[in-house]
């Protein structure tokens, strides 16, 4: 029986981590299911924006530690990572929707995704100093770029919860909404992306999670190599069209750049 379920409609496709009863912590076999889930969009052009979640009322509980870890640790932190790059590097845009615990590999689970939209219900947790173990889910990269590397250090070396209200404050995620209003919020953001232009935004994404390793004058050259591709896609021939006729572009009615 499958523990992730996908739901696709006008281009944005819904992820969801369904292992309820165990609060949807990670196995060996989620793993290997989200990365087929996320090889098959990246291979999808109608695939135009995302949302990860998790079912009943939690996004994720971290790994599974009541499960054995095979076929051995290294393997499977190596699968593990493999499924953290591909949502980090996915030439889509991603929101995470968080509604209640996001806690260890969970939390960082979150942090790979573009976007992250909490209910006041989400709770955040970096509780691997708790289990003993070390830090996983790209947090060491994740985590200093969006909170400095003091609080950083403070989350993980106590093994800091932080509710979303302070998560928002600290800069951890982008926004917090009430449990009612989630759904609506997060689905809003996702269609403005796949209505947006989908081979732009994929060079935004990748030029913006390369910058901390660039040079300014690297960012300046591969900006001047991205813009001369965009100004010869059909997407900026639309959006142009759209100005001169005083009209909002339609980008899905043109035909996607992407290979």
């Amino acid at each position: 029986m499958s523990s992730v379920l996908v739901a696709r409609s006008t281009g944005v496709v819904t992820v969801t981590i369904d292992r309820p009863s165990r609060r949807n912590a990670i196995t060996g076999p989620v793993v290997e299911e989200l990365l087929g889930v996320f090889e098959e969009i990246a291979r999808t052009p109608a695939d135009r924006a995302v949302i990860l979640t998790g079912a009943g009322g939690s996004f994720c509980s971290g790994m599974d530690l009541s499960e054995p870890v095979s076929p051995d640790p290294l393997t499977f932190m190596t699968r593990v990572g493999q499924l953290c790059t591909i949502i980090h590097d996915l030439p889509r845009p991603v929101i995470a929707k968080v509604d209640g615990p996001a806690m260890g590999f969970g939390c960082n689970l979150a942090l790979c995704c573009d976007l992250v939209v909490a209910s006041y219900n989400a709770t955040f947790g970096e509780i691997f100093a708790d289990r003993g173990i070390a830090l996983d889910g790209g947090a060491s990269w994740s985590l200093p770029r969006l909170v400095g590397i003091a609080k950083a250090k403070e989350l993980v070396f106590f093994g800091r919860r932080v509710s979303a209200d302070e998560a928002e404050r600290i800069g951890l995620i982008n926004r917090v909404v009430g449990e009612s209003e989630i759904d609506d919020a997060v689905r809003t953001w996702a269609q403005d992306l796949a209505d947006g232009p989908t081979l732009a935004l994929s060079m935004m994404k990748s030029a913006l999670n390369n910058s901390f390793e660039s040079s300014f004058k690297r960012a300046i050259d591969s900006e001047s190599l991205n813009q001369a591709v965009a100004f010869g896609t059909t997407e900026a021939k639309e959006a142009g069209r759209a100005f001169a006729q005083k009209r909002s572009p339609r980008f899905r009615a043109v035909e996607d750049d992407l290979s």
